[in-house]
């Protein structure tokens, strides 16, 4: 079967909503999603045998370009010792070595096997370490699916939550606050309620999962002093930013502060499964063996996946994040230009190489929370994505996701983008405001 409509069908009678992940459902955008079956590179190929420049990279994991021969030998080389063996391995701990020695302030290392699996098991650390229940997140930042991390603001900035999801119960959701982002005056007001209550805030270094709204400056150090101040923990979620910005991560870029722990996925796999919590040695140790909080995993620190780490991370020198910046830099910059041509009102929203889009007069000035992002014209976004995929560049399936770059697109592949940008841009600029 090698028609994308056709396997989308079959796969409708087999899953629920024919994917594995939500946002692969093309729910934001329409249409049919592309079923891949190969990757090279900066080009990905769908089942209908149509190349693709890809501008997804498996959500950032691809960061030296999709096969890459290094991550490959690893793999092939690793696999052929055992796919599992349920025991400890040596790699497991040069994995671990080398995201201590990137990031200063982690010095301890526990890995796992999602990145919902990391900030899980690190909110759990968070209350088990301070004897506290309450967690603070942010509007728009996503933590992965664990039932406390699904909830959505309640009324006010210090009210408890209410589930953001059927089948979370309401007590659990109640022990997340949920506040504006970049709004030190809505932390402040909580601890100023809950303090003695609140075990940790849990925050995206940069927000990526809502489109890219970058912090502040200063907010996530002040989020570590309020935190330090009211004996809570700071949590940054780096799995997406973490090894993809910047060598260190987003804290790499602003390493004003110090958080307690941090959570990484994603590039440290090197598009295999792999994800890890990290920081403070007294904090981690409170993790069984060696204490009172539980966590486990039959595949934690799986041999192949962690072999795929290391040769991305390694193969991940200076000149790979220059080359990334670049890039970065010149593809929102062109597709900005045609934005602007075609007369669509628009902002480039950054975080390191990291960039996204919104549309609209109200937003052209940029957005930096939830609401603003909320407030844009995500209509515009469909047509502009199905006009880049018919040209053959592959988008995010949604407004709301960060675009990638890796260190294979070449100018071949920037040609092909900027080749397709009038026509996508002309289609968002056409587009009409649902009913």
């Amino acid at each position: 079967m090698t028609d994308n409509t056709a396997l989308f069908e079959r796969a409708l009678a087999a899953i629920p909503g024919g994917v594995n992940s939500p946002v692969r459902a093309y729910g934001s955008v329409g249409g049919t999603p592309r079923f891949l079956v190969s990757a090279q590179g900066p080009y990905v190929t769908d089942a209908e045998g149509r190349e693709y420049v890809d501008l997804v990279a498996s959500w950032g994991p691809a960061i030296l370009g999709h096969a890459h021969p290094d991550v490959v030998e690893a793999v092939t080389d690793a696999a052929a010792r055992g796919l599992s063996f349920g025991a400890s391995t040596p790699a497991e701990t040069e994995l671990a070595e080398l995201i201590e020695e990137r990031v200063a302030p982690v010095e301890r290392v526990r890995l796992v096997s999602t990145g919902t699996e990391a900030t899980m098991t690190a909110i759990r650390l968070a209350r088990g370490f301070t004897g506290r229940d309450l967690l603070i997140k942010f509007a728009g930042h996503y933590h992965g699916h664990s039932d406390g991390l699904l909830a959505a603001a309640g009324s006010g900035v210090a009210t408890f939550a209410l589930p953001g999801s059927a089948g979370v119960p309401a007590p659990i959701a109640a022990l997340t606050l949920v506040l504006p982002y970049n709004d030190l005056d809505a932390v402040r007001a909580a601890f100023a309620e809950h303090g003695d209550r609140i075990a940790g805030i849990i925050v995206e270094s940069a927000a990526a999962n809502m489109g890219v709204v970058a912090p502040d400056a200063g907010f996530n150090a002040a989020l570590a002093e309020i935190a330090h101040a009211n004996g809570s923990l700071l949590i940054v979620d780096e799995v997406l930013t973490g090894f993809r910005v910047s060598s260190a991560g987003y804290w790499g870029l602003d390493r004003s502060y110090t958080p307690d722990l941090f959570t990484f996925g994603k590039v440290i796999g090197g598009g295999l499964p792999v994800a890890a919590l990290g920081g403070r040695a007294d904090v981690m140790e409170h993790l069984a063996p060696l204490g009172p909080v539980y966590q486990a995993g039959t595949l934690s620190g799986n041999p192949v996946a962690v072999a795929a780490g290391l040769a991305t991370l390694r193969g991940a020198d200076d000149a790979v994040y220059a080359h990334l910046d670049r890039t970065a830099a010149a593809v929102s910059a062109e597709v900005s230009a045609a934005l602007t041509a075609a007369g669509v009102a628009h902002a480039v929203q950054t975080a390191g190489n990291l960039f996204s889009f919104v549309f609209g007069e109200s937003v052209a000035g940029g957005v930096r929370d939830y609401a603003g992002v909320l407030s844009q014209e995500s209509w515009r976004y469909p047509p502009f994505f199905h006009a880049m995929q018919d040209a053959g560049v592959n988008l995010p399936p949604s407004v709301f996701e960060a675009w990638f770059v890796t260190a294979a697109h070449d100018d071949a592949a920037l040609a092909r983008i900027i080749e397709a940008l009038p026509i996508a841009a002309k289609a968002a600029a056409s587009a009409v405001r649902p009913g």
